[in-house]
């Protein structure tokens, strides 16, 4: 079975050859990565010449900071997507309930490891639940930033793990609402939270995540990933940003203003908008051709087709401070004009 891998946003060298535009005039708002990202601290030369510790400090810190239980495992993975991978090789080949529009990369990764993929959206979970080995919840989704209650999610998760089922959450896009997080709950029975360092500390570039759930599941984990899955200057780096609690706040604090900024200039040119503070979504039925007209001035967002039950749609990520300006004129011309043009870079 050949299947074809997913597409993200944040392929800024493919859309300069693409666009025919050059590489440092773009305005990349096709991922939702914060911006203002952490700032690094200063590193020890010992962690650029010893082999990372997959014994120190950092699952600890990790731990408190998400307010894991003392009967879960914490552990540090390469991004989220190593656990994204990996996991569907560690569980025997069942049904696993993905919504329709989701992060794309479930999917491919349960079907090559023989699972069946049932599309499912939330009206449905609950009749599906029987049904399911898996359910997969990417909390708040994206891209349409739909939210599951905390209550909800400790329900299903009690339903699958009834019938030895499994809840899986991707909370990457937490950071910035933790209340709604259910990471304190990953010592019960049937779940496993995913969370990401990249999104919210701007620090995708490490290649940080973390997988926390019941210690026999995460112990296959790491073992399946093996020794030294996160380098000593990601582990770094990653121990001091979630120990800043003072840039934390401030951070969740200036991203909920940077949301009713973008909300309201998305709105300002015509859009209906769905949100979160790290990205806004935009259903629009002429999605393509606005994607390619933004391309056209060098302002690259995502383009999605039209998919389970959703029309096509855009999203936003945030600007940098210096960028608000560019990005209403550039809405002002996209949406102003008639569409034109070629299939998104992006679509998928």
């Amino acid at each position: 079975m050949t299947i074809s891998p997913p597409l993200h946003g944040g392929r800024l060298r493919e859309a300069a050859r693409h666009f025919d535009r050059p590489l440092a005039d773009w305005l990349d708002l096709s991922t939702g990565i914060n911006p203002c990202s952490y700032p690094l601290p200063p590193l020890d030369v010992d962690v650029w010449r010893r082999l990372p510790d997959d014994d120190d400090a950092l699952p600890a810190i990790a731990a408190h900071y998400y307010g894991a239980p003392p009967a879960a495992r914490v552990l540090a993975v390469a991004g989220s997507q190593a656990a994204i991978r990996t996991l569907p090789r560690l569980l025997p080949p069942g049904r696993i309930g993905i919504a329709p529009l989701t992060y794309s990369e479930y999917a491919p990764a349960w079907r090559r490891a023989g699972h069946e993929v049932v599309p499912v959206d939330l009206d449905g979970i609950e009749a599906a639940l029987p049904t399911l080995d898996v359910l997969l919840v990417v909390n708040p989704n994206n891209p349409t930033t739909e939210r599951v209650a905390p209550g909800t999610l400790l329900r299903w998760r009690e339903a699958l793990a009834a019938h030895g089922g499994l809840l899986l959450v991707d909370e990457a896009f937490m950071d910035a609402s933790p209340a709604h997080s259910i990471a304190a709950h990953t010592g019960a029975p049937g779940l496993l939270v995913c969370r990401s360092v990249g999104k919210f500390f701007g620090l995708a570039g490490l290649r940080a995540g973390f997988a926390l759930g019941e210690p026999a599941l995460i112990d296959r984990l790491a073992a399946e990933l093996g020794a030294w899955a996160v380098s000593g200057p990601a582990r770094a780096v990653v121990a001091a940003a979630l120990a800043d609690t003072d840039w934390q706040q401030a951070m969740r604090d200036r991203l909920q203003r940077q949301q009713s900024r973008l909300v309201a200039l998305l709105e300002q040119h015509g859009l209906k908008v769905a949100s979160t503070p790290l990205f806004c979504w935009c259903p629009h039925p002429d999605a393509p051709a606005r994607y390619h007209a933004l391309a056209q001035q060098g302002i690259l967002v995502r383009c999605f087709p039209a998919l389970g039950g959703h029309g096509p749609s855009l999203r936003f990520g945030l600007p940098d401070d210096a960028s608000w300006a560019r990005l209403d004129t550039g809405l002002a011309h996209a949406f102003s004009t008639p569409g034109a043009g070629a299939a998104p870079l992006t679509q998928g």
